[in-house]
């Protein structure tokens, strides 16, 4: 799980953990490394202390996300070289500006910008479709989109095909768990889960219908039935970690109803 930059486990024991939860083998890690096994063991076992490149060598081919490498630079012996810059300071603009084009060109469909914990960063006008009705409580920043869409009072009580949809974006925070285990992430997983009124052992599995290529997201508003099918969208090659744990999910209408419903709403 991620800690703090003051409680590390030992360097050895961090590399080993990430390497077992990609399923690799020291002789794969060490090959993808252009390291030798034999000094990857003595480093996993605390004979060997590694350099600080190695670290950030074998992080990379780990796939490591770069908040979890900070930690094992920490545990190392070294400084961490990735910075967390707030989204409001000025070194920041040029993100925010890229992440504003982004959404006002998606309108009239919606679209949001969230954080690793999919806690709401922005949005565009359209999204405020997914938030009509829902409870003051669900509102209060930070926003949590996935506890919005699935919490009983929340979407979920117009969403038409909850158990399909759900089982999708539940098994996809379950993914994202095995592979940063970060507690935060596990505890927000267990309560999308156990949310009342729904079977999560039934719906472990999403099966396909057949005549359809993704699983979409139908619900009833404004008295139609809308449906919309969604992006995934991210920075290529940050180096900050507030930037590399953004995403753009961006929301696309999957008949034509919807879509006119969409222009209907913004007024096009």
């Amino acid at each position: 799980m991620t800690t703090s930059l003051s409680d590390v486990r030992p360097i050895g024991e961090q590399l080993r953990a990430w390497r077992q939860r990609r399923r690799l083998s020291q002789l794969e890690l060490a090959s993808a490394a252009d390291v030798s096994t034999r000094h990857l063991s003595f480093v996993e076992t605390g004979r060997s202390a590694p350099s600080r490149e190695m670290v950030l060598r074998l992080a990379e081919q780990l796939e490591v996300p770069l908040r979890d490498r900070n930690l094992l630079l920490v545990s190392a012996g070294f400084a961490p070289v990735y910075a967390e810059t707030p989204m409001e300071e000025p070194r920041m603009d040029s993100v925010r500006s890229a992440l504003r084009l982004v959404l006002d060109a998606h309108e009239p469909f919606p679209a949001v910008v969230v954080d690793r914990f999919w806690n709401l960063i922005d949005a565009n006008g359209a999204a405020a479709l997914f938030m009509e009705g829902a409870p003051p409580e669900l509102l209060e920043p930070p926003v949590n989109v996935l506890r919005l869409s699935m919490h009983p009072e929340g979407m979920a009580r117009n969403i038409l095909n909850l158990g399909e949809w759900r089982a999708h974006m539940v098994d996809r925070v379950r993914r994202h768990v095995a592979l940063t285990a970060d507690e935060s992430l596990a505890q927000l997983y267990r309560e999308l889960r156990d949310y009342p009124g729904t079977d999560p052992v039934a719906e472990a599995v999403v099966t396909p219908s057949g005549n359809e290529v993704v699983v979409p997201l139908r619900m009833r508003a404004g008295g139609e039935e809308l449906s919309f099918i969604g992006t995934i969208a991210t920075f290529g090659t940050p180096v900050d970690i507030t930037v590399a744990e953004l995403a753009i999910e961006s929301f696309y209408p999957a008949d034509q109803q919807t879509t006119d419903f969409l222009r209907r709403r913004a007024g096009w």
